[in-house]
């Protein structure tokens, strides 16, 4: 799913090619797409885009008369730019926002329809569809100290709920945690003022270094290479990999669709944890240090 580096990057160049320009038609090819039925898509067409604003990991393109579009690409939903009124791919095309300088289109991978459009009319429509999540690169030491420990969850749970902070995934979320050398399954609770301070200063690191990576890739362009898995992350998506820092062998935790990457003796003190999939085979065989591990692996032992 993108997140707040890939959304900023898609913010940022569309706004050269959006603001201040009419959109001339909206054509919508998947009944699954559009989640609002007021105001209708009719009443975009034939009015300029006055803004860009990022909502959590949704974007939000303004027009005139305070009429809004609210775009969620989900997991695999990707944006593209495109010649003016270029046809849709037959199988991944959901929508095309028409220009007379080009065409924004919406393509979505799979077949699972999770993307989604709201069409919205006024700042208070609009701010109903916010998560409300704090922005922690404009946020202060103390209002994020605040934030995240009004609740008890644990850190990976803390930094993914839109509610709590806005527009950090699963991705972000392993990177951000391993440059703070903190376990994912650590409680909000139960953390010390040097390691909440710690995680503020790697939220903020992290998310602006991404931001410029992605930038110097991106150039003048319009990001196509939007991704969840990239070779320059530390931990994430390298299950079995060696750790940049330590050279260990990055562990997972697997729960659903979601997998947690995390560096065992960078991040938990040598612990592993207890992987939902195998640990209920192995229930008290489970091993609890890498050393463990490395036993249980063909040929060693």
């Amino acid at each position: 799913m993108p997140e707040l580096p890939d959304i900023t990057l898609y913010i940022e160049a569309m706004a050269p090619r959006l603001l201040d320009r009419e959109l001339v038609k909206l054509r919508i090819a998947s009944p699954f797409l559009l989640r609002s039925v007021e105001p209708p898509p009719a009443a975009f067409e034939g009015r300029r885009v006055t803004g860009l604003r990022r909502l959590g990991k949704r974007i939000a393109i303004g027009f005139e008369a305070d009429h809004w579009m609210v775009l969620h690409l989900m997991i695999a939903g990707r944006l593209h730019w495109r010649p003016p009124a270029s046809a849709l791919p037959a199988k991944r095309g959901l929508a095309a926002f028409d220009f007379a300088d080009g065409s924004l289109t919406l393509t979505e991978a799979g077949s699972k329809r999770r993307a989604s459009l709201v069409l919205v009319e006024g700042a208070a429509a609009l701010q109903d569809l916010d998560p409300g999540g704090l922005e922690v690169l404009a946020a202060t030491p103390a209002a994020f100290e605040d934030r995240l420990t009004r609740t008890n969850h644990s850190l990976k749970r803390a930094l993914t709920d839109p509610r709590i902070l806005s527009g950090i995934g699963n991705a972000y979320s392993d990177e951000i945690l391993h440059r703070a050398g903190l376990s994912p399954v650590a409680m909000t609770g139960q953390l010390s003022a040097a390691e909440i301070a710690r995680l503020y200063d790697a939220i903020r690191s992290t998310l602006e270094d991404w931001i410029q990576r992605l930038r110097a890739e991106t150039g003048d362009g319009f990001p196509e290479k939007v991704t969840a898995f990239r070779t320059g992350m530390a931990v994430h998506g390298h299950y079995g990999k060696a750790c940049p820092l330590c050279g260990t062998t990055i562990q997972r935790i697997r729960h659903s669709a979601n997998e947690t990457n995390y560096c065992p003796p960078c991040q938990t003190g040598g612990k592993i944890l207890a992987d939902r999939t195998l640990s209920r085979l192995l229930k008290k065989d489970w091993p609890k240090t890498v050393e463990e591990l490395e036993k249980l692996r063909p040929g060693r032992g």
